[in-house]
């Protein structure tokens, strides 16, 4: 029997959406408002989802406080009030979509959580807008 936990959380940054191999009227057709060269921001809304087998001594599939302080320090320490292609390592050649940042945020957690245990990242850009990364190439 496997069960799924989660956790919320939430971390707001800025970013823009841009190819730097289009012409800046190619970026605005397709980033639109996203492509503002002086960058916009989004409060955005995360929830990290560890799935396995109940530990049958402790009851936990994840000790949530453990994953808690992992969020924490590999998300919402490094990317809470940063501007995302600036400040944070990655977006420097990686374009920030959504997608992308999901895709980071499992990177940085993936090695962090038993090996045994399925990770799967949501990630709400707004409230209507979200992606879901589960490691699957």
């Amino acid at each position: 029997m496997k069960v799924t936990v989660s956790r919320k959380a939430h971390f707001n940054a800025a970013h823009q959406l841009h190819n730097k191999e289009w012409t800046d009227a190619r970026n605005a057709a397709v980033f639109g408002k996203c492509a503002n060269p002086n960058y916009h921001g989004h409060n955005y809304e995360l929830i990290v989802s560890v799935k396995g087998k109940i530990d049958p001594e402790t009851g936990f599939v994840m000790d949530m406080k453990v994953l808690k302080d992992l969020i924490r320090s590999e998300v919402e320490d490094q990317f809470d009030h940063k501007n995302l292609n600036i400040e944070v390592a990655e977006f420097k050649t990686l374009n920030p979509t959504a997608e992308n940042i999901s895709v980071v945020i499992w990177d940085k957690l993936r090695p962090k959580i038993d090996k045994d245990l399925e990770l799967s990242i949501t990630l709400y850009e707004t409230p209507r807008n979200f992606v879901t990364y589960d490691g699957d190439l």
